[in-house]
């Protein structure tokens, strides 16, 4: 048992007691957000002090989801078996460690490894393990409570990209990198050191009728269909948003939006604003809509909604308003994946190995970063257009949506009821 969980009872049984750690959870979710969501600001800044392209500059983003996501088994094991304070901690210092030491690399190789490596690293450990600890702290509002911490991971950034911006442009990317990763380390770990795990003292309700009611190891998840099947739908929405993510900045250009004036703020940091909101509400929103309706009619209707907002979006990209609004809507659809797969993750296969199994599961969000990024970059590249990439996006968004109640629904049924695991 890990070893925050000691608690006396007369601390530990308090019914506030799991929503402090949630408000815990929600503040180091959103300190350690920019690394990702605030990276679009940075690239043009690196590619003209490195004198490199957009597709090798990329790769960094690329770097920071595979090494947040691959090595996230690994980090839940380690969560799982040691507890969330200090490794939760030490992964906000790291991530706000590779913003300082990116501000001074000379190199791309440099970039790689201070950005990707420690941001890449540290990000992964929090995410894994805070989500991890939400989903035991509150079985029977799974959906709600990761979706809340992943709001925090969408909701971040909405703090720190204008402020980000306007440091830019005043006193160049080097101080803006060193100013905002020490601030943002430090509160990170700070909210870390108050987090701990449930033990049998703390009164919790019971998990919802469609949870299984034993647990299952990672070696025989991995094993069974409904895991892949989850894992291949995770890959394609991951893909989708992060192909708009890391590549916002730049077809905003090229549709020539981005200074744009809209409400008297530029398009380009308007419609990021925007859409950590609605990045952020997405999460809370569909993780309670599927706690209400169930995971996979949930999945159906914000996937299938994201395809037409991408569509509408692009057929009006060279209007500066319906470009940040419909960018808005296009998030909204995204975000909840972090959420929705999760608690249906845990759902199906217990509590007792969740933060280890959410690892194995999270690395579709790596795979997704490959082809997301230096990828639909290289597309770009190739073709001369956006037009391919988005239309990329739209297909896999249908193609998850309609999985969700053709296959998913019906596997998950199946493993709910007697069927066996392998």
């Amino acid at each position: 048992m890990a070893v925050e969980t000691s608690q006396p009872l007369s601390i530990a049984a308090k019914p506030s007691a799991r929503w402090v750690q949630l408000g815990l959870g929600l503040i180091a979710m959103m300190a350690i957000s920019s690394p990702q969501y605030v990276w679009t600001l940075f690239t043009k800044s690196f590619q003209d002090n490195l004198g490199a392209t957009l597709p090798a500059v990329q790769i960094t983003f690329s770097l920071v989801i595979v090494l947040q996501t691959w090595s996230s088994p690994l980090q839940g094991y380690l969560v799982d078996k040691f507890g969330p304070r200090l490794l939760i901690a030490l992964g906000c210092l790291l991530s706000g460690a590779g913003w300082v030491l990116s501000s001074m690399v000379t190199s791309l190789t440099g970039l790689y490894l201070t950005y990707g490596l420690f941001c890449g690293i540290g990000t992964g450990v929090v995410y894994v393990g805070i989500i991890g600890l939400m989903v035991r702290w509150f079985p029977d509002r799974r959906g709600l409570a990761t979706g809340v911490v992943a709001a925090g991971y969408g909701f971040g950034a909405i703090a720190t990209t204008f402020p980000i911006d306007s440091m830019l442009k005043s006193a160049g990317y080097h101080q803006t990198l060193v100013v905002f990763g020490i601030i943002l380390g430090l509160v990170g770990a700070a909210a870390a050191l108050g987090m701990r795990m449930p033990n049998t003292s703390d009164v919790l309700p019971p998990a919802p009728a469609m949870s299984r009611s034993r647990d299952v190891a990672p070696r025989v998840m991995l094993r069974a269909p409904v895991f892949w099947l989850l894992f291949l739908m995770m890959t394609m929405m991951s893909t989708g948003g992060l192909m708009i993510i890391s590549q916002f900045a730049a077809f905003s250009r090229d549709f020539g939006v981005a200074s744009v004036v809209v409400f008297g703020l530029a398009a380009l940091p308007l419609a990021l604003t925007v859409d950590r909101i609605t990045n952020g509400l997405t999460r809370p929103f569909f993780g309670w809509l599927s706690d209400q309706i169930g995971r996979e009619n949930t999945m159906a209707v914000a996937f299938l909604m994201e395809a037409a907002a991408v569509a509408v979006m692009v057929a009006f990209r060279n209007d500066a308003i319906v470009f940040v609004v419909l960018s808005a809507v296009v998030f909204f659809g995204w975000g909840e994946i972090f959420s929705l797969f999760p608690s249906t993750l845990t759902d199906t296969f217990g509590t007792k190995y969740a933060t280890t199994n959410y690892g194995f599961l999270y690395m579709a969000q790596g795979v997704g970063s490959v082809l997301g990024g230096p990828l639909a970059a290289l597309l770009h590249d190739v073709t001369g257009s956006w037009l391919p990439v988005f239309g990329i996006v739209i297909a896999m968004d249908v193609l998850t949506g309609v999985l969700a109640l053709a296959a998913l629904k019906p596997l998950r049924r199946y493993y709910a009821g007697s069927g066996p695991f392998p």
